[in-house]
């Protein structure tokens, strides 16, 4: 059995769920570039607000050895959300060293802002939220595709999960939706079970969306996130704090092919 830290509390792991590791670890390949798997399956994406900052290329690649399938970077304008994070010269900066898909949830006022930049710097997703972006939301989706990105919406605890339909059932489309089960901006917040109700609605009138969902996610909230239909899971501390985080990657991963399987 594994010790894992989650979220506030301590789980154990037992050897049949574990991912083996070692100093150079082989677990299953991450998607690369800016082409992801279409469609439901699982995809297990470490947040790097979580990580070292200072290492981060060496942390994209701990991250990817251990088998995320993708990179979540936190864009914080310190308007929209009271914390500033990072920016496109990061992204510019990682994306150097890795071939990783970058999924990029702007947090910020003024999304149109971001699109070129973000796009220049290589980001591969770009995620905008609907409370900014609900009289321009067609022309943002358009542009980001026009510069090789995946646009995503997401959406506050607060805000009903019908104010993302039409931007799923337009002619140009949003191709992920992320339930924030937290309030943006900080991390290691407590998850929202609540929450679970919009990923129900969502799942049962998009079979084929992904659906991502970020906050509090770890051991103890994957099997509730999965079970409502979240297939794209973002997890910050309940991954870079654990003493195996192969591990903690394994299970969430396990936790959504189980359920997908189900429906």
């Amino acid at each position: 059995m594994v010790e894992v830290v989650g979220e506030g509390e301590r789980f154990t792991i037992s050897s049949e769920s574990r991912t083996k590791t070692s100093a150079s670890p082989k677990v299953r390949r991450p998607e690369s570039g800016r082409i992801p798997t279409m469609g439901v399956t699982p995809k297990i994406a470490p947040s790097m607000l979580s990580s070292d900052f200072s290492n981060l290329a060496s942390e994209a690649k701990r991250m990817l050895d251990f088998g995320a399938d993708w990179l979540h970077m936190d864009i914080m304008d310190g308007h929209f959300v009271p914390n500033l994070t990072i920016g496109a010269p990061v992204i510019e900066s990682l994306r150097k060293h890795t071939k990783a898909y970058l999924d990029c949830h702007l947090m910020v006022t003024n999304p149109v802002d971001y699109v070129e930049p973000m796009g220049k710097a290589g980001a591969s997703g770009f995620t905008f939220h609907v409370e900014v972006s609900k009289d321009n939301w067609q022309e943002l989706i358009g542009r980001i595709k026009s510069k090789g990105m995946r646009p995503g919406v997401a959406l506050k605890p607060g805000t009903p999960i019908e104010e993302v339909y039409p931007l799923i059932d337009s002619e140009n489309p949003v191709e992920m939706v992320l339930v924030m089960t937290v309030e943006p901006g900080f991390g290691g917040q407590k998850f929202m079970p609540e929450m679970m109700d919009k990923v129900r609605a969502l799942r049962k009138k998009y079979p084929s969306l992904d659906i991502e969902v970020d906050g509090g996610l770890g051991p103890s909230t994957i099997d509730m996130a999965a079970s409502a239909g979240a297939n794209c899971i973002v997890a910050g501390s309940s991954v870079f704090g654990a003493p195996e985080p192969a591990a903690v990657i394994s299970l969430m991963r396990k936790s959504v092919s189980e359920n997908q399987e189900k429906c």
